[in-house]
């Protein structure tokens, strides 16, 4: 029986109390610990807020206490790139240093969505890892020394930069999909120099995508899972060879992919977003054969914010708000709700409710079930992109100027 796991990819064993990647300990959304508060907003359950420098949409993490992102500040024509660390108990800025510069050359054609600061930090427990894309990528301590900075690893992307790096047995991984490169890149945490760098096959028509890859044990091997326009493959971590792959039409990908059931379900995004389940454990082109279904013209879909996968539930939150039950076997649609508002962050899910914010601001609770339940909505009444950081007991929102720490 073909064995599929979501792994913990890290090398040290992570604490109930940390969220140290995009999406949380398992990078899927899931937060397992005391329950978080289901009111939340400007004036409701308020631990403190504390004003962030800059401009980034990148998602806090959280480890050991002290709480993690990026923001790029302004420094004459060009862009201070920075990592930024503030204390869980306070809020207060510990610090927060300049890890690199972007000349005002490679800051241009900027999407009017996106940030300098977009991708999320990861961190190993030793060093926070940053990446900015095309700008550049760093590993720094717990003090904010950069530690190493690679650039040049490419140029030429389209509207910025916005997938999250992930750490797999001491490799920093991302994805790279811009006009003069496509492929999987993994650096060594150590010293930031390339171990593999894996190109895509086939030649999409429109390159550019801004994924995040997950890993998964499939088999009793670990896998890395990586999506690119009409493409998704899975990774050997050791040697960056392809194993697998499946073809698809579409572009400018940016869900995380989710694993469970033995399949891999993601968005096939722009310019109609079809959600796909493809059966983990084959090898070569696989579109014909591992393909178990396709979610396509409903609108649920999602050209941005990430599933959640619960047992035999998917949950899908569209751009435009639309938001989805679906059996995770079969691809039906189970039950919908049109939320308010444009949307763009990721869910999680706690407790067995499920947080979405919208780009207004504007949350939603939701039970997660086969029933429609909605608990509540909130407002954050500034912008709000990034998506949530839970731990222990308490939730972590960054709006377009602040960073707020809910708890009851």
């Amino acid at each position: 029986m073909l064995r599929v796991a979501i792994l913990f990819v890290f090398a040290m064993p992570l604490a109930a109390a940390d969220w140290p990647q995009f999406r949380g300990p398992t990078g899927d959304g899931h937060y397992t610990g005391p329950a978080l508060p289901t009111e939340w907003g400007t004036d409701k359950n308020v631990a403190w807020k504390t004003a962030i420098p800059g401009k980034g949409w990148s998602s806090p993490i959280v480890w050991k206490g002290k709480i993690y992102l990026t923001t790029a500040e302004a420094k004459g024509d060009d862009q201070s790139l920075r990592a930024v660390c503030l204390d869980v108990a306070t809020g207060k800025i510990d610090w927060s240093n300049e890890v690199l510069v972007a000349t005002k050359d490679l800051t241009k054609k900027m999407h009017g969505k996106n940030s300098l600061a977009s991708p999320t930090p990861v961190t190993d427990g030793e060093n926070i890892y940053v990446h900015f894309g095309h700008m550049g990528t760093a590993a720094v301590n717990l003090r904010g020394k950069v530690q190493w900075t690679r650039t040049g690893i490419y140029s030429n992307p389209q509207h910025g930069n916005g997938g999250s790096p992930i750490l797999v047995d001491g490799l920093l991984v991302f994805s790279v999909d811009a006009h003069d490169k496509q492929a999987v890149v993994a650096l060594d945490t150590k010293d930031g120099k390339t171990k593999w760098d894996t190109p895509r096959g086939g030649k999409p028509g429109r390159p550019f995508s801004f994924g995040t890859p997950t890993v998964a044990e499939v088999g009793g091997k670990k896998q890395i899972l990586s999506e690119g326009s009409d493409f998704f493959a899975g990774y050997d971590p050791k040697t960056g060879k392809e194993i697998w792959h499946t073809k698809f039409t579409g572009y400018s990908v940016i869900p995380k992919p989710v694993v469970g059931n033995g399949m891999v379900y993601f968005s096939t995004s722009f310019d109609q977003a079809s959600m796909k389940a493809i059966k983990l454990g084959g090898t070569g082109d696989v579109t014909s054969s591992h393909t178990a279904w396709t979610l396509s013209g409903k609108g649920a879909a999602p050209h941005t914010p990430s599933p959640i996968l619960e047992g035999g539930e998917l949950y899908l939150v569209s751009d435009k708000g639309v938001f989805s039950c679906v059996d995770a076997k079969s691809g039906t649609v189970v039950w919908e709700e049109k939320l308010k508002g444009g949307y763009s962050a990721s869910p999680i899910i706690a407790n067995g409710n499920i947080y979405v914010t919208s780009e207004e601001g504007k949350g939603t609770l939701l039970r997660a079930g086969r029933k429609k339940e909605i608990l509540g909505e909130f407002d954050m009444k500034e912008p709000t992109f990034a998506s949530f950081a839970a731990v222990d007991g308490a939730m972590y929102v960054r709006t377009e100027t602040q960073l707020y720490k809910f708890a009851k």
